[in-house]
């Protein structure tokens, strides 16, 4: 018997989010620690849905999927956001396999009947490979309910066994730039994962980004105080954990380049990357991800690394392994309700504007006109987006 608790992120679930996360698909982003940082700096308010195994024997924890009601307005309607704060790059619940097929369906009754949460989710950034994906949009379907598919897209990824390039030109230019690096003065990699070393890694991170073109944009995480207090609190909430690193690069003892890393079971994250602009022409943000994808994926507790990055970053040229992802509106009340209509015209004309302004930055026509969301779901399966086996909004491609 499966049951549902939501609860506050400030939950201490300890052993039983340590014993989930080696059986399940992992998700740092839904990572208590994570998510106490983003409700401790009052950055995001979050509920946590926990879904139990009350079968025999002791309670266990056998899925967690933390979300975010939010309103993007003071008098819009309020969302159910799948990804639980900024900053977070996937929306997947972390779920035991052996018990998927009760858990989702659960967790969506549990969404259904509480009266604190809003019934209609964005989920944005899902990844359409792991456990959990089929059987929500079975569950759905079964229902008379198809999620509004927004975009689709592909997340470079690399694991052990595919992903990596060991041949061709790339290969080739690293190479010559780790030599051309190496010239300047020794050329090396740290991931010291003790968490005094991520803390001063980390500020060495920050100071990096701000004095990149972030920072002259107003997009670096200094440049907004509370956006630099969570981020602070997040990485040294996870480095506690043994969860989160920075790996750094160096050339004669001058850092130049950050990543910083997030583990969660068998996964490895690059959350964010930094470069000093001086040393440009040498790749060093390429090389550094480049090394220390070899480094982690040497450590036997690493099987795979996400890139948290769009498929046409640097990363996807570094590594060929892909995963689906795929953006998802969902109205869990049959037919469309208000808040469903407005918030799909709202993320529908957003995405419009994006494909406009990118279409008379390179000199294209114009795109088609956004549509309304259709006035009755649509059966999974009609139209495109077959390898999904979801209907894509013909007005919207990937992101």
């Amino acid at each position: 018997m499966i049951s549902v608790t939501i609860d506050s992120p400030s939950l201490d679930l300890g052993a039983q989010w340590d014993d989930l996360v080696r059986r399940a698909s992992p998700n740092v982003f839904m990572h208590p620690a994570a998510l106490r940082a983003a409700n401790d700096t009052n950055f995001a308010r979050i509920g946590m849905l926990l879904a139990w195994d009350e079968g025999a024997g002791a309670r266990r924890l056998v899925g967690a999927w933390a979300m975010r009601p939010r309103k993007i307005i003071p008098l819009w309607p309020e969302v159910l956001q799948g990804l639980p704060y900024n900053y977070a790059f996937l929306s997947n619940p972390v779920i035991d396999p052996a018990h998927v097929d009760q858990v989702i369906p659960a967790f969506l009754a549990a969404i259904e009947t509480s009266s604190r949460l809003p019934k209609t989710m964005n989920l944005a950034a899902f990844d359409a490979d792991m456990p959990g994906h089929r059987v929500m949009l079975d569950t759905l379907s079964a229902r008379g309910i198809a999620p509004l598919v927004l975009s689709t897209g592909a997340r470079p990824f690399v694991t052990k066994e595919i992903g990596v390039k060991r041949s061709g030109s790339t290969r080739k230019k690293l190479r010559q730039d780790w030599n051309r690096l190496s010239a300047l003065g020794s050329a090396e990699i740290v991931n010291d994962r003790s968490p005094p070393a991520v803390r001063m890694a980390f500020e060495t991170f920050l100071a990096m980004e701000q004095a990149s073109w972030k920072g002259a944009n107003g997009t670096a995480l200094l440049s907004h105080g509370h956006d630099a207090v969570f981020a602070r609190t997040l990485v040294q909430n996870l480095a506690a954990d043994g969860s989160a690193s920075v790996a750094l690069l160096r050339s004669g003892g001058k850092v130049v380049a950050a990543q910083v890393l997030m583990y969660c079971g068998s996964m490895a994250y690059t959350w964010k990357t930094a470069f000093d602009a001086g040393f440009g022409k040498y790749s060093p943000g390429a090389l550094l991800v480049d090394r220390i994808t070899d480094e982690l994926l040497a450590n036997g507790d690493i099987s795979a690394i996400n890139s948290c990055a769009a498929e046409d970053s640097f990363m996807g040229n570094l590594w060929t392994g892909r995963r689906p992802m795929v953006d998802l509106l969902v109205d869990l009340r049959t037919g469309h309700s208000l808040a469903y209509q407005m918030e799909a015209g709202r993320l529908l004309g957003y995405q419009w504007l994006r494909r406009l302004w990118h279409h008379m930055r390179d000199g294209g026509p114009a795109p088609p006109a956004a549509q309304p969301p259709q006035a009755a779901p649509a059966k999974v399966g009609d139209k495109p987006g077959q390898a999904l086996g979801l209907p894509v909004h013909p007005a919207v491609d990937r992101h």
